[in-house]
């Protein structure tokens, strides 16, 4: 165990290998969060127009979170943790906030960016092969992580629901789960816009034919997978344009205003088509009821009990 600031570093369950990686941009990454703090690394953002660090650094992400109130004395589990873009807004509300990483170079730059926290552990390895305190976890945050099940527990098309039952059993009782993934309906897909992981047209609507190691799910999909895990009280919402860099999050107590919604998502990371104009359509589905079917990102709370 060692320190980074004031945050613990653990490296007991580090294999010594980096399975993934956004390659030489993530050594700047890291000299950037050790040079700069976040004030100023906001000014960078501004004149850098690489994806990698709009998507590490921007501050926008945590409004994927900061608005969900968090019993006091909290402890959380946030897995797949990446750079840390969301574990600022955990380690200020919560008492405690241990962030898994399976890459230790994307470990590092979240620890160096919240040095400032005793109240967070970084661990770095496999969640899965992680021994976790008995007394379990107020809240287990699962952003961007559960379409890569397969890839980190090979356990075929039964890895997902293997992990939310892992993650079931340490949540206290009255535990809960906040999951982010996209839509792999979201209407940008239909409107030309590649695949977020696989980088191919229509992969998800088709089921992904080119690359059965990732993979989305409809609002359907998702419900059954968390309810056969043991998850029973879905709230369902959904961030716009997407949870990656969410402006506005809507719920089915708020749906948008067909007349005001924003419903054109920008590509960062890919060229895409443009087959039809999104905020129109957008505009004829809220009007049909049809928006949660099509939302391009959910984020969806999950109750233990």
């Amino acid at each position: 165990m060692q320190r980074v600031g004031e945050v613990l570093f653990n490296l007991d369950f580090y294999n010594g290998e980096d399975s993934y990686s956004d390659g030489p941009i993530e050594d700047e990454l890291l000299e950037l969060v050790k040079t700069y703090n976040e004030d100023e690394l906001l000014s960078l953002i501004y004149e850098d127009s690489r994806w990698p660090i709009l998507y590490h650094l921007s501050p926008i992400r945590r409004n994927l979170i900061d608005w969900i109130p968090m019993r006091p004395s909290s402890s959380v589990l946030e897995i797949g943790a990446g750079c840390g873009a969301l574990t600022k807004s955990l380690c200020e509300k919560a008492e405690k906030v241990v962030s898994v990483e399976l890459s230790k170079k994307r470990a590092e730059i979240l620890a160096y960016r919240n040095q400032e926290f005793r109240n967070l552990e970084v661990r770095v390895g496999n969640f899965s092969e992680m021994p976790f305190e008995k007394e379990g976890f107020d809240y287990i945050t699962l952003i961007g992580v559960l379409e890569y099940a397969e890839t980190f527990l090979k356990k075929g098309n039964k890895s997902h629901t293997v992990f939310l039952n892992q993650i079931y059993e340490i949540l206290k009782p009255d535990g809960e789960l906040w999951l982010a993934i996209e839509n792999k309906f979201g209407l940008k897909y239909w409107a030309g816009a590649p695949e977020d992981h696989t980088g191919h047209l229509f992969d998800g609507l088709e089921n992904y034919p080119h690359n059965s190691k990732v993979k989305t799910f409809s609002r359907h999909e998702l419900t059954v997978l968390l309810e056969n895990s043991g998850f029973k009280d879905l709230s369902f919402y959904y961030p716009s344009p997407d949870y990656k860099l969410p402006t506005e999050i809507y719920s089915d107590d708020f749906l948008p205003d067909p007349e005001s919604f924003n419903g054109i998502s920008p590509n960062f990371d890919y060229d895409r088509l443009d087959m039809f104009h999104e905020q129109t359509v957008f505009t004829q589905l809220i009007r049909n009821d049809m928006f949660p079917f099509f939302a391009n990102s959910f984020l969806v709370l999950c109750k233990k009990s």
